[in-house]
């Protein structure tokens, strides 16, 4: 489709540019996309400037999957964003949505009160990465001199796509710094989450790390990795050819288990994990736990540029402290070792700041079309973001790490 009002830009110089959808991320071409997703270089040590999610090999490897599309409630409607010449100048990934699963904002309440007062929450427009709690570009414009323009002139393209739809809202997750404030510059809400990120401060080793923190959390962490591997358990990091059909196989096992207990039905199937290796797999870490010859529990990491992304876990065998050595020490293990400059272990998770996680705010941003639902939401958001801050702050202030005196 073509939007007219995604023709403005802040610069009156601007080209004219439009808007269309297209329904398959195999429509539009990889190297395009891809030149999209780089970031420029900048002083922000929360920016990964090769977010694997927003590839075009990631996103392909969900649709071809099936794992996402009508069927699965996340519909690909992804906005490209075209010069005259037809050239690709900026894209978002996104999906209209049937529900509110897996996005890890939850917005049920929102969709409860606008259908208890008579209107249709559903569909809505989701521009995330379908199943991913990690934040990174969703506005994508490249590193350009015009990318701030452009990011403007995608916002406006998502509002008038809404409007022209009809439908209730557009919803952005996991939000880099400059896509808020692009969206913040038009119509969309500010919304604040909290998650636990591992800064890696140029240590050298594990070792360096934990000398940094308390002596009595030192101790504890050391007690707790050696208990996690007292039944002979051994770990393996597997990547690129060494992700096997078998090692797929045994992680697969381990994640319907989780899954299954988690959210009823796991959101992934086992095609996935072999478009997604053949096609990615030397951005991919596979932490593996062994015991008497056979796999008992692994972790699934993603690689970025200067980011380890931990996304699923699972095991067969309970041992303790076995989930966090294969999800949590073992990834900090893997940014030291690599130079990596931080671990997102994923959504939630307090049990993840005595290991050396520390509290980080997410952002996400909303464009709720319907006047009245958007004045109860900004109300709500304002107490929401203040509530955040004040936890936040809390959480930071019980850290492991030695503070004065210790």
């Amino acid at each position: 489709m073509t939007s007219d009002r995604s023709r403005r830009t802040a610069d009156a110089e601007a080209p004219v540019l439009s808007l269309r959808s297209v329904d398959s991320i195999a429509e539009v071409d990889a190297v395009s996309w891809d030149r999209l997703t780089r970031i420029a270089g900048r002083d922000d040590a929360a920016v990964d400037p090769r977010n694997p999610f927003v590839s075009h090999a990631f996103l392909k490897a969900l649709e071809d999957s099936r794992c996402v599309g009508r069927r699965a409630g996340w519909l690909p409607q992804h906005l490209l964003l075209e010069d005259e010449a037809g050239r690709l100048v900026a894209a978002a990934p996104a999906y209209l949505k049937s529900h509110s699963q897996g996005e890890y904002v939850f917005d049920h309440g929102w969709a409860d009160a606008f259908e208890r007062a008579g209107g249709d929450y559903y569909p809505k427009l989701q521009l995330s990465v379908p199943f991913t709690p990690a934040s990174g570009p969703r506005l994508l414009v490249g590193d350009g001199q015009q990318s701030d323009a452009l990011r403007r002139a995608l916002c406006d393209g998502v509002e008038a796509y809404v409007d022209k739809l009809g439908i209730s809202s557009a919803h952005a997750t996991f939000l880099l710094p400059d896509d808020l404030a692009a969206m913040e510059s038009r119509h969309f809400l500010h919304r604040t989450d909290k998650q636990f990120h591992f800064h890696n401060r140029g240590y050298g080793s594990y070792d360096d790390f934990l000398e940094t923190l308390a002596s009595r959390k030192r101790k504890s962490l050391r007690k707790e990795r050696r208990e996690a591997l007292a039944e002979g358990i051994e770990i393996e990091w597997l990547t690129g050819a060494g992700l096997t059909e078998a090692a797929w196989d045994a992680f697969f096992t381990f994640y319907q288990d989780t899954g299954s207990r988690k959210w009823g039905r796991p959101y992934l199937n086992r095609p996935f994990f072999s478009l997604v290796g053949e096609a990615m797999g030397d951005r991919i870490l596979l932490v593996m736990a062994k015991r008497a010859g056979r796999y008992i529990a692994g972790a699934l990491n993603f690689v970025g540029g200067d980011t380890i992304y931990g996304r699923y876990w699972g095991c067969i065998e309970d041992h303790p402290f076995l989930h966090f050595e294969v999800c949590y020490h073992q990834a900090i293990d893997y940014a030291i070792a690599n130079g990596l400059s931080r671990v997102e272990a994923g959504a939630q998770g307090e049990h993840k700041l005595a290991r050396g996680y520390e509290p980080v705010t997410t952002h996400s941003a909303h464009y709720i079309a319907h006047p009245g639902l958007r004045r109860a939401i900004a109300d709500y958001l304002e107490q929401e973001r203040a509530s955040m801050n004040e936890i936040t702050e809390v959480l930071a202030a019980h850290t492991p790490f030695r503070k004065s005196g210790d």
